[in-house]
């Protein structure tokens, strides 16, 4: 009997194959933590509404792309005197062309600003100065026209508020801005927060953006010798510039002054300035001004808990030698005539911004270098020359287009590099 015939063999499945449309969300999130900045991805997030889901949906990811990628410094606004405006120096983004079209973009020339009619006061400022430069929003007012002005260049977008009160007490005191802006909610409104400070007290007046008016409080008397440059770190304005052993502290919560030690000092002559670590944690770096020797350093500082007892406290991280600074900053004269001036910009997200010279004591230059230290790994960059003078780096925020709501709507249609 013959043996039936063999069954035909089964032809192998047909595999699909795995398009971009077919990748979970956690694996797009995968994908877009190894993009190389944060421009790179709004790129890459406002191309499909699916990417953008993605990305916006969960607070996690914003911490990890962080975690992964150094905060993006666009430029700096410097504050040069008889310019209409402050002058927006970008930095030099060559191998990072979504960096460049963020620049691009934006309304870096602040063109919105009001200019005041009035040309025939010879006696009038017309000039819009900076007052601050946080969270992507730039404060300036004009003493000419009584207005402030708070822009977003990377938004394109303006709000005009009248000056603070200036009353008589407030005659020949120094006063400085600030801005409180709420990252995780957009429709929130921010604050303005102009602080005036004397040599026995200060006071602080802060404007809201919906009512528009400003609210004035109390002066409070607390010693200082005439602090500047107050810098905020988490819902706290630290003053330590102009200060001797102490810091003065506004908490923005409660609009209260108060006092706080600083660490030891080495130097008389040592400029302090308060920032920010990686993680939001206060510090303050010591930067010597001083002829260089072999114990120069720039010294970080951070408010922690120590490892024996857990009582938070300052604790000396890092220290940066001004040595190491010197190759940069192509110093070669010799060392009986070598000295090195260094200024802290600022200090997010765990990077200190710092500007240097090297050169005689009789010579002066207007020009210096800008300089990057990541207080995480220790690494110096060197990232170009700038203008001496007040300057205010433009780091890039997180975009509102990239946080979900329930009521934000985005559209994906067009091309990204007209407006990040």
């Amino acid at each position: 009997m013959a043996s039936p015939p063999p069954s035909p063999a089964k032809k192998p499945s047909q595999l699909h194959p795995t398009t971009i449309t077919t990748l979970d969300d956690d694996t797009l999130r995968e994908i877009f933590l190894r993009l190389p900045s944060l421009p790179s991805l709004v790129r890459a997030a406002l191309s499909c509404r699916a990417f953008l889901d993605a990305v916006r949906s969960p607070h996690a990811f914003r911490r990890q792309f962080r975690a992964l990628h150094p905060p993006p410094l666009l430029g700096l606004f410097l504050g040069i005197q008889d310019t209409v405006s402050p002058t927006f120096v970008p930095l030099l983004h060559r191998s990072d062309p979504d960096t460049a079209a963020a620049v691009r973009g934006a309304d870096f020339f602040l063109t919105h600003l009001p200019v005041s009619e009035d040309e025939d006061d010879e006696d009038a400022v017309f000039e819009w100065s900076i007052g601050a430069c946080r969270d992507g929003f730039v404060v300036l007012d004009n003493w000419s026209t009584r207005q402030v002005a708070v822009y977003n260049p990377l938004r394109r977008t303006m709000d005009l508020f009248p000056l603070p009160p200036h009353g008589d007490d407030c005659e020949g005191l120094h006063f400085d801005y600030h801005i409180l802006a709420a990252e995780e909610d957009y429709r929130s409104p921010y604050r303005v927060v102009c602080v005036w400070h004397g040599e026995r007290g200060a006071r602080a007046d802060v404007l809201s953006s919906d009512t528009k008016k400003w609210q004035v409080f109390p002066w409070t008397d607390i010693d200082g010798l005439w602090p500047q440059r107050g810098k905020l770190v988490n819902g706290r304005i630290y003053w330590t510039i102009g200060m001797p052993t102490d810091a003065r502290v506004l908490n923005t919560a409660t609009m209260q002054f108060s006092r706080m030690d600083m660490p030891p000092s080495s130097r008389v002559n040592e400029m302090l300035t308060a920032g920010e670590t990686k993680d939001g944690r206060l510090c303050v770096v010591f930067a010597p001004n001083v002829e260089l020797n072999s114990k120069s350093a720039l010294v970080v500082w951070t408010w922690r808990a120590d490892d024996d007892n857990g009582v938070e406290r300052w604790m000396q991280d890092r220290s940066l030698p001004l040595q190491e600074i010197l190759g940069i900053v192509r110093c070669d004269f010799r060392d009986d005539v070598k000295r090195i001036e260094v200024s802290v910009k600022a200090i997010i997200g765990g990077f200190v911004y710092l500007s240097a010279y090297c050169g005689r004591w009789q010579h002066h230059h207007s020009t210096r270098w800008l300089l990057s230290f990541c207080m995480e790994t220790a690494v110096l960059n060197n990232l170009g020359r700038i203008i001496h003078g007040a300057s205010y780096p433009y780091i890039m925020p997180w975009p509102r287009s990239l946080v979900g709501t329930q009521h934000s709507k985005v559209s994906t249609q067009g091309c990204l590099t007209r407006r990040i």
